[in-house]
């Protein structure tokens, strides 16, 4: 953990030397992701709810995923850029280091920029949680903070996936992007608005309905089983074939010659 931390100190001094164009930078991540804000509340101007949920609802879903996906985007960055250290060679030297591969690949590049849409995510939370209609019990907080935390290892799964292909394209594959950015736009209304295929793909499969669709549920008292409080600490069972999936590609990497 100490040596994740001198990383993390690494990555931060070293971005902040160039002050100006860093938050420059964070601006732009904001400004990117608040267009899709802009998207969602023209679409509530013209209606008033969207499959039974209110703006002020819909928020809660924007912000649960734009939250997550900025804070896994930001710390798991290695494993975004994980084709560029596979084929320059970089990813040779990983392997004779006495630390973990995965490791290294993590502490290997954050991209503090991404707080700029943390930052919105944060926004947003301000207006729509006393404005959602929701009776903030201690229960409903904690499912809040579920939300984003286990969808934040959602996503880092998604992207340690990705890194996995690799290993056997050499080059990243722009399909996985449906599953992380496209999540992040989509995210914007409830899951269900897509159809029952879709919901039970995104239950199932990848598992991003887990801590988007059925915590809100529970928030909104539309659901009031604990299951449904606690299907984002169920959705942290993808760790566990994406991690597979990382090793079996591991294994069978065999050197660029870069």
């Amino acid at each position: 953990m100490k040596l994740y931390l001198r990383f993390l100190s690494m990555h931060l001094k070293s971005q902040m030397q160039y002050k100006v164009s860093f938050f420059l930078s964070m601006a732009g991540q904001f400004l990117t992701s608040f267009s899709v804000l802009l998207g969602l509340y023209f679409m509530f101007s013209r209606f008033n709810d969207v499959d039974g949920f209110t703006f002020q609802q819909s928020l809660l879903c924007f912000a649960t995923v734009l939250m997550a996906f900025s804070i896994a985007e930001c710390f798991g960055r290695g494993f975004d850029v994980f084709p560029l250290m596979l084929g320059n060679g970089e990813f040779d030297r990983v392997l004779v280091r006495p630390r973990r591969a995965v490791f290294q690949v993590l502490a290997s590049k954050m991209d503090f920029t991404r707080l700029g849409r943390l930052l919105q995510a944060v926004l947003v939370f301000c207006y729509a949680l006393p404005a959602s209609g929701v009776t903030w019990t201690p229960d409903k907080l904690v499912t809040l903070f579920l939300m984003v935390s286990c969808g934040s290892v959602v996503f880092f799964c998604l992207f340690l996936i990705y890194a996995g292909l690799t290993f056997f394209t050499t080059e990243g594959l722009e399909f996985m992007n449906i599953f992380t950015d496209g999540a992040r736009e989509f995210g914007r209304y409830p899951f269900s608005v897509y159809g029952r295929g879709v919901l039970s793909f995104l239950t199932f499969v990848i598992p991003l309905a887990l801590f988007q669709y059925y915590p809100l549920l529970y928030l909104l008292d539309i659901k009031t089983s604990v299951l449904y409080m606690l299907t984002p600490v169920i959705g942290l069972l993808f760790t566990i074939p994406s991690y597979v999936f990382w090793r079996f590609g591991l294994r069978r990497y065999r050197s660029t010659g870069s």
